[in-house]
C-alpha cells in the first residue's frame, strides 16, 4: 500500500478566527471551503506545500467536530492519508488485525471516498484513508469538464489571453430564472445543493505596449461563511494562471472593470499583512463606469450582498480609480458597451483589431448555455434590458463572427456564435 500525506485536520470553533490566524501570521490562505452534510462540518482549506491544513468547523451541535472541541477543545483532530484504491487499503488493514471505524468507504470532502482507522490502532492519532476524486473539483460534478487555462489567441494585432481565479458554484434556478431546471440541467448538471459549476475568468488584451486586464475575480478576502455557500475553489487562481502566461501584478498597466460585484471586482485589492487593503496591481490604472460606482457605492436591498467596498472603494482612496461613460474609449480598438440588465450600467466590453471583434461578455452571457435569448439570469435587476440587449447583439455577433469570451463558463472560455436553421450554437475557440 502506497500513502502520502494529503492533509491535517484541525477542529476550530471560530473558521473566521482561524482562517485568519494562518493567513496573516503564516501567509496561508484558503482555497475552497465545502460542507459535508453528512458529517455536519464545514471544511476550510488551505495549501501548505504539497499538503493541506484543513480547518474543520462544526455545522450542528450534534456533528462530531461539535463533540470533539466539547470534550477536547480546539486542535489536531486527524491526519489524512491519500491511497489510491481505498477498498484495498482496508482490506489489508482489516487482514492485519488494525482496528477500523469505517468498516466500508463512505463520502468525504471534495468528492472523495474516505474511512477512518480507530486511534488505538495509531499511537492515539485518528487516521483518516483518502481516495481523491480524479479531475474533480470541490462541490463540482464530474460530468462537468474544467477548464482552467491560460489560453491564448490573437485578434488583428492584439493577443488576447484568457485566465481563471479558480471556481464557485451558484443555484442553478438563480442562474436560469424562469427556465426549467429539466431543459438547463442537460448541459449543466447541479451538484447535491442544486449549485451549478462557474468560474471566474478574467480577459489580458495586449498591444501597442499595454496590457489590459479586464475583471479579476473574486480575489482572497471572502469570509469563510461566505466561501461555504458559494463553494469557493481557488486552489487555482489568478495569481497562478498569470503566472502561466508569463506575467505578474506588477505588469497590469489597465485594469477595467465590466461592473463591480463581488465575483468581478474582488481581485481589485488586497488585504495586507498589516490589514490595510490596497489596490492588488500595484502599477495600474483602474476604470469603472461612472454610473455603476453610483450604484455600488449606494446599494439598496436587492444588490448589497453583490457590492462590497472592500473592493473598489480603496481604489478611489488610492487615487487610482478613473470613472468614464457609456461607450467610453479604453484604449484604440477597445472601449465599453452598455448592455445593461444585469445592473443598470453592466457593460460589455468590446474589441477590435485588423476587421475582426472580440467581446467580453461579462454577465451577459455568463455561460455559453445562456445564448439563447430569453435564458437570463434571476440574478439580473433589470431582465427585460437583458433580454432587449441579446436580441439585438446575438444578430450582430453571428453575421460579424464575434469571438465570445464567457466569463464564468467552466468548460469554455471562448467561442464563436453560430445558427443553422434557426438553431444556435457556439463552436468552440479556446
Amino acid at each position: 500500500m502506497k500513502v502520502r500525506l494529503d492533509h491535517i485536520g484541525i477542529a476550530v470553533a471560530d473558521a473566521d478566527a482561524g482562517t485568519a490566524w494562518y493567513r496573516d501570521r503564516l501567509g496561508l490562505t484558503v482555497t475552497h471551503v465545502e460542507q459535508v452534510e453528512s458529517q455536519q462540518v464545514r471544511a476550510h482549506f488551505l495549501p501548505a506545500g504539497g499538503a493541506m491544513l484543513e480547518l474543520l468547523e462544526a455545522t450542528a451541535p450534534t456533528s462530531p467536530i461539535a463533540r470533539f472541541l466539547e470534550k477536547r477543545g480546539p486542535g489536531l483532530h486527524h491526519v489524512a492519508l491519500a491511497v489510491d484504491d481505498i477498498a484495498a487499503a482496508l482490506t489489508e488493514l482489516r487482514a492485519a488485525g488494525v482496528r477500523l471505524i469505517d468498516e466500508a468507504p463512505r463520502p468525504g470532502a471534495e468528492g472523495a471516498l474516505v474511512a477512518f482507522l480507530h486511534p488505538s490502532a495509531a499511537g492515539g492519532v485518528l487516521v483518516e484513508l483518502k481516495q481523491p476524486a480524479v479531475g474533480v473539483a470541490a462541490g463540482q460534478p464530474q460530468t462537468v469538464p474544467l477548464f482552467r487555462g491560460p489560453a491564448r489567441t490573437t485578434l488583428g494585432d492584439l493577443e488576447l489571453i484568457s485566465l481563471c481565479d479558480g471556481f464557485f458554484a451558484l443555484d442553478g434556478g438563480a442562474m436560469f430564472g424562469t427556465v426549467p431546471r429539466t431543459l438547463w440541467e442537460k448541459s449543466l448538471p447541479p451538484d447535491s445543493r442544486h449549485r451549478i459549476p462557474m468560474t471566474m475568468r478574467p480577459l489580458v488584451v495586449r498591444g501597442g505596449g499595454t496590457t489590459l486586464l479586464i475583471d479579476a475575480g473574486c480575489g482572497d478576502k471572502m469570509d469563510a461563511k461566505s466561501a461555504a455557500i458559494y463553494g469557493l475553489d481557488r486552489r487555482y487562481h489568478l495569481t497562478h494562471s498569470l503566472a502561466e502566461a508569463g506575467l505578474s501584478v506588477d505588469d497590469i498597466d489597465i485594469v477595467l472593470a465590466s461592473h463591480l460585484h463581488f465575483d468581478h471586482a474582488g481581485g481589485f485589492t488586497e488585504r495586507r499583512a498589516d490589514g490595510r487593503l490596497a489596490p492588488r496591481f500595484p502599477r495600474a490604472k483602474y476604470i469603472a463606469h461612472r454610473g455603476e460606482w453610483h450604484d455600488a457605492t449606494h446599494p439598496h436591498e436587492r444588490n448589497r450582498a453583490s457590492y462590497l467596498a472592500e473592493n473598489f472603494v480603496p481604489l478611489m482612496e488610492a487615487g487610482v480609480l478613473t470613472l468614464v461613460d457609456d461607450e467610453a474609449e479604453i484604449l484604440p480598438g477597445v472601449r465599453y458597451r452598455r448592455s445593461g440588465g444585469h445592473t443598470f450600467h453592466h457593460q460589455v466590453v468590446i474589441i477590435e483589431s485588423q476587421g475582426r471583434t472580440a467581446v467580453f461578455t461579462a454577465d451577459m452571457y455568463p455561460t455559453h448555455v445562456h445564448i439563447p435569448d430569453p435564458w437570463v439570469m434571476g440574478y439580473d435587476l433589470y431582465p427585460v434590458d437583458t433580454l432587449t440587449f441579446k436580441r439585438a447583439f446575438a444578430r450582430e455577433a453571428i453575421e460579424r463572427e464575434y469571438l465570445l469570451f464567457f466569463e464564468h463558463d467552466a468548460a469554455m472560455a471562448a467561442g464563436v456564435l453560430r445558427e443553422t436553421n434557426g438553431k444556435r450554437s457556439v463552436e468552440r475557440v479556446l
